[in-house]
C-alpha cells in the first residue's frame, strides 16, 4: 500500500509561525529603528561637527578682528613726528606682548625700520617670511601671511602671522607689516576637538593650508587633506564614505574653518551600542514569543495528540478499544465527542457486519456444496445406469453400494470438516465406481504420509479433481492412464497432489479452468473446491495447477493442518 504523507504536527507549526512572525518583523522594526536612529546620529554629529566649527570661527574672527584694530594703530602712527612714534610704539609693544614686532618697508621690499622689544634684525637677513613683495604688490589693499616662524632675529624664533598693509601712494615707507604671535591662536584650534580624533584647521579661499594641528605630519607627506577640493564647497556641513566636513568662513579675513570627524568613532560606535541593545531586546522578546507559542501549542496540540493516539489504538484494535473522553478546548472536547459518538457506531457496525458475514459464508459453503452434490450424483448414477443397461448388475450393485458409502462420508453428520482419513476412503470409493464404467481404463495409486490422516480437511474436495482428470485427462487416451495422490505435509499445511498422465492442458485453459462459473458444466467441480477452500481458510489457501500438453496434469491442494480438536474453532469463525 502506498504511504500516506504524514503533515507536520499542530505543535511546532504553531511555535514556527509565531516565532517567525515574531522574528520578522522584531527584524524589519530593528532594520528601521537602526536606520533611523543613525541618521540622527549623523545628524547629531554633523550639528555637533558644525557647532565646534562655528566655536573655532567665533575664536578666529576675534583674532582677525584683534589684528586690524592692531594694524590700524601701528598704521596711525605712522603719520606721526618720529620722536612721538618711536614712543608710541615702543609703549604699545608693552602694553600689547601678543605682538612680536612692526616693521616697514620701501617700494623695492627693503627693511627701513624695525620695532620690537629687546630684538635688533640681522645686518644680513638672508630670507624674509614676514615680507612678500610679490603678494604685496599684487595685492592693493595688502594681504595676510599664513603662520611662519620669524626669520629676521637672531636666535629669537617665535611662531607668527604677519599682517601686511600699504601706505598711501607717494609715502614713505611703502608698507607696514605687524607681526602677530600664532601660538595662541593655535593652541586654542587644538583645544577645539570632534569626537575622539577629530579636528578643524584653517585654509584660505584657494585651498592653500593657514594652520593645521597636524602640521608635521602634512609637511612629512604622513598625512594629507582635500582642501583644494573643499574650498570649492560653500559653507555647511558634508557627509562622505567615512568622514563628516564642516566648512565655514571667517568674517573679516579670505580664511575658512575647515573641522573633520570620523563617522567610524562618532556615528558607528554609538549605532553599535545602539544595536547591541535592541538585538538583546529583540532577543528578549524573540524569546518570550517562543515562550507564548510554545504555551499555546501546547495547549492545543496535547489534547490532539491524546487524540490521534486514540485514533491509532482505535486503528489497531477496533474491537477492544475502550474511548476515554479528551480534556482541553471547546473544540477539542466536541472533536471528542464526535469520535466517542463514532467509535461507538462503528464497533456496533462492526459486531452487524461480522454476524452478516458468517452467515453470508455459511450460505456460500452450503450452496457450494449443493453444487458439488447433484453434480457427483448426476455422474454416479449415469454409470450406474450404464452398467444395469449392458447387464452387469453385480458390477451395479457394487457401484450402489460404494455410491451409498460415498453419501455416507460426505453428510458426515453435518459437518464441512471431516478427517483426511475419511477424504480418502471418499475418494477411493469414487474412483471405484468410475473403475467399473470406464472398464478399467486407468489405474490410481495412493502415496499418504499417515502423520495427516488425523488432520481435517474440506469434505468432497479430492472427487471433483479426481473427476477433472478422468474426464477431461484420461477419458481421451488410447492406452490405459495413471492417477497417482499424494498427501505429505508442508512447514504448517497440508498438501495433496492428484497428477495424471493424460493429455494435459495449455496455459489458457488452466485458467480458465478456475474462473468457470457455475452455470458452465466443464470444470463446475475444480472452481467449486478452490471457492471453498478460499471462503473457509483464506486467500492464500486453494487450488494450483500445473500441465503441459500431450504429458499430463497436476493439480495442488494447500490448506491449513487443521487438528480435530480444532475443528470447532473454524465452524464458528467461518
Amino acid at each position: 500500500m502506498k504511504r500516506r504523507y504524514r503533515s507536520p504536527r499542530t505543535a511546532p507549526l504553531i511555535v514556527a509561525l509565531i516565532t517567525s512572525v515574531a522574528a520578522v518583523t522584531l527584524a524589519l522594526c530593528v532594520a528601521a529603528f537602526l536606520r533611523s536612529y543613525r541618521a540622527a546620529v549623523v545628524q547629531s554629529a554633523c550639528t555637533s561637527s558644525a557647532q565646534a566649527v562655528n566655536q573655532v570661527v567665533g575664536t578666529v574672527g576675534n583674532y582677525v578682528e584683534n589684528l586690524e584694530e592692531t594694524v590700524g594703530d601701528v598704521m596711525a602712527e605712522m603719520y606721526a613726528p618720529e620722536e612721538s612714534r618711536d614712543a608710541y610704539l615702543n609703549a604699545w609693544l608693552n602694553a600689547r606682548s601678543e605682538v612680536v614686532a612692526v616693521t616697514t618697508y620701501d617700494a623695492a621690499g627693503t627693511l627701513q625700520d624695525c620695532w620690537a622689544l629687546g630684538h635688533t634684525p640681522r645686518q644680513n637677513i638672508l630670507q624674509n617670511l614676514s615680507f612678500d613683495l610679490g603678494a604685496a604688490r599684487r595685492s592693493a589693499d595688502g594681504y595676510t601671511s599664513t603662520p611662519h616662524v620669524e626669520s629676521i632675529f637672531a636666535g629669537y624664533y617665535p611662531w607668527v602671522v604677519t599682517v601686511v598693509r600699504p601706505m598711501p601712494s607717494g609715502n614713505t615707507p611703502r608698507w607696514v607689516a605687524v607681526d602677530v604671535r600664532f601660538s595662541g591662536l593655535g593652541a586654542s584650534i587644538n583645544g577645539v576637538g570632534i569626537g575622539q580624533h577629530g579636528y578643524c584647521y584653517l585654509m584660505d579661499e584657494h585651498g592653500n593650508m593657514v594652520y593645521h594641528p597636524q602640521q608635521q605630519l602634512l609637511y612629512a607627506g604622513i598625512k594629507t587633506e582635500e582642501a583644494a577640493r573643499l574650498a570649492g564647497l560653500a559653507d555647511g556641513t558634508y557627509v562622505e564614505d567615512t568622514v563628516i566636513y564642516s566648512i565655514q568662513d571667517v568674517p573679516g579675513s579670505n580664511w575658512r574653518v575647515v573641522g573633520v570627524s570620523y563617522i567610524d568613532e562618532t556615528v558607528n560606535e554609538s549605532v553599535w551600542q545602539m544595536a547591541r541593545i535592541t538585538l538583546g531586546t529583540a532577543a528578549l522578546i524573540l524569546a518570550a514569543a517562543l515562550l507564548t507559542g510554545w504555551v499555546i501549542s501546547h495547549m492545543l496540540s496535547h489534547p490532539l495528540q491524546r487524540l490521534e493516539t486514540a485514533m491509532e489504538q482505535f486503528e489497531q484494535d477496533a474491537d477492544g478499544f475502550t474511548f476515554q473522553p479528551v480534556a482541553g478546548t471547546r473544540e477539542v472536547q466536541e472533536l471528542s465527542d464526535s469520535f466517542g459518538h463514532m467509535v461507538g457506531r462503528i464497533q456496533q457496525l462492526m459486531t452487524t457486519v461480522r454476524e452478516e458475514e458468517i452467515d453470508l459464508r455459511k450460505t456460500e459453503l452450503k450452496a457450494l456444496q449443493a453444487q458439488i452434490n447433484p453434480h457427483f450424483l448426476y455422474n454416479t448414477l449415469d454409470s450406474i445406469a450404464w452398467m444395469c443397461e449392458q447387464g452387469k448388475n453385480g458390477d451395479a450393485v457394487k457401484m450402489v453400494h460404494a455410491l451409498a458409502r460415498l453419501f455416507r462420508i460426505s453428510i458426515s453428520r453435518g459437518h464441512e470438516l471431516i478427517p483426511i482419513e475419511k477424504e480418502l476412503q471418499h475418494a477411493e470409493s469414487y474412483l471405484l465406481i468410475q473403475k467399473f464404467r470406464y472398464k478399467n481404463q486407468f489405474t490410481y495409486h495412493f502415496t499418504v504420509d499417515e502423520s495427516c490422516l488425523h488432520y481435517l480437511c474440506n469434505k468432497i474436495t479430492l472427487q471433483p479433481i479426481i473427476e477433472n482428470a478422468i474426464t477431461h485427462g484420461l477419458d481421451l487416451l488410447v492406452e490405459p492412464g495413471h492417477i497417482e495422490i499424494t498427501v505429505c505435509t508442508e512447514g504448517e499445511d497440508v498438501l495433496f497432489r492428484v497428477s495424471d498422465d493424460g493429455i494435459g492442458m495449455s496455459q489458457e485453459q488452466v485458467a480458465e479452468l478456475l474462473q468457470n462459473e457455475p452455470s458452465d458444466r466443464t470444470g463446475i467441480g475444480i472452481k467449486n473446491v478452490n471457492d471453498r477452500l478460499r471462503i473457509y481458510f483464506g486467500p492464500q489457501y486453494g487450488l494450483s495447477i500445473e500441465s503441459v500438453p500431450d504429458e499430463g496434469t497436476t493439480v495442488t491442494i494447500r490448506m491449513p493442518r487443521v487438528p480435530e480438536e480444532r475443528e470447532g474453532d473454524y465452524d464458528k469463525t467461518h
